[in-house]
């Protein structure tokens, strides 16, 4: 790997991480139904991408088997339950609970898939759950306990989509995203009746749609064959970290006291176990 491309593969992550942490932020701005935000989101994200992987590529992807299509509807539920989560809860919560995904991925591949534990796993996955009961304990008279409830939910989903990518065969990841946000699209049309098309609603999520998810996409992909297994763990997390920055600098939300211990709890594990697994390897 040379230095120069490595250089511009690491600034690609970077990149994409600071689009992605635009979200929680530019999701308060919209003032419609959350699945109104999210389906437009995805629609205009899928024609950003889609046009990147003809240009790319010099075809249109795939038709979608049972693997891909199953990964794109995990994808898309994904995506519909934090921004919901988003509107419900704190942006800090919504980011951080569905960062447990690692320890729900790992949990039902023992249930389910006969997948075995290290005492690595094991730890992570008492310690993130140990954690992730700190934002429920914060949250009870806040009202959003919903809304934390549906950020947990997208990190199982998120969880999913990352144990059915494993049985995927010669596709790219990029087409799963696309065909996801495609379906996410048509499944919100009902809710698109009735939306206010003031000028804040329309810039926020033409910003959601080509920066926060679009090009943060590209860029991710573009970058993240050239990074090592320890960076692409590791530059993501600013993600996590920027997302309640942006949104306290621009509404005023702050996350509260045992959201933010608990945040702190959730990644240190998830980056301590990831660390130690590539060491490992």
């Amino acid at each position: 790997m040379k230095t120069n491309g490595r250089t511009f593969a690491i600034v690609c992550v970077v990149i994409a991480s600071l689009l992605w942490s635009s979200g929680g932020l530019l999701i308060k701005m919209v003032s419609w139904h959350p699945i109104a935000i999210s389906g437009m989101r995805s629609g205009i994200s899928s024609l950003v991408m889609l046009a990147f992987y003809v240009a790319v590529y010099k075809k249109l992807p795939q038709k979608p088997n049972k693997y891909v299509l199953i990964a794109a509807v995990n994808y898309m539920v994904l995506v519909m339950l934090f921004v919901s989560a988003n509107k419900l809860t704190t942006s800090a919560n919504a980011i951080l609970l569905q960062f447990t995904a690692p320890a729900w991925a790992m949990l039902i591949g023992a249930l389910f898939f006969k997948a075995h534990f290290s005492k690595n796993d094991v730890l992570t996955v008492v310690v993130v759950f140990l954690g992730m009961t700190l934002f429920f304990i914060g949250d009870i008279k806040s009202g959003s306990l919903v809304g934390n409830a549906l950020a947990v939910m997208s990190g199982i989903s998120m969880a999913l989509m990352i144990i059915s990518l494993k049985y995927i065969k010669g596709r790219k990841p990029i087409e799963i995203i696309i065909w996801g946000n495609m379906l996410s699209f048509i499944v919100a049309i009902p809710f698109y009746s009735g939306i206010a098309l003031t000028s804040v609603n329309i810039t926020g999520v033409i910003l959601l749609g080509v920066f926060q998810l679009g090009l943060s996409y590209i860029f991710f992909t573009k970058g993240i064959e050239n990074v090592s297994v320890l960076e692409g763990i590791l530059i993501p997390v600013l993600e996590p970290l920027l997302n309640p920055f942006w949104v306290f600098l621009g509404t005023g939300e702050k996350p509260s006291v045992f959201a933010f211990i608990g945040g702190a709890i959730v990644l240190t594990a998830v980056i301590y176990h990831s660390i130690v697994e590539v060491k490992a390897e």
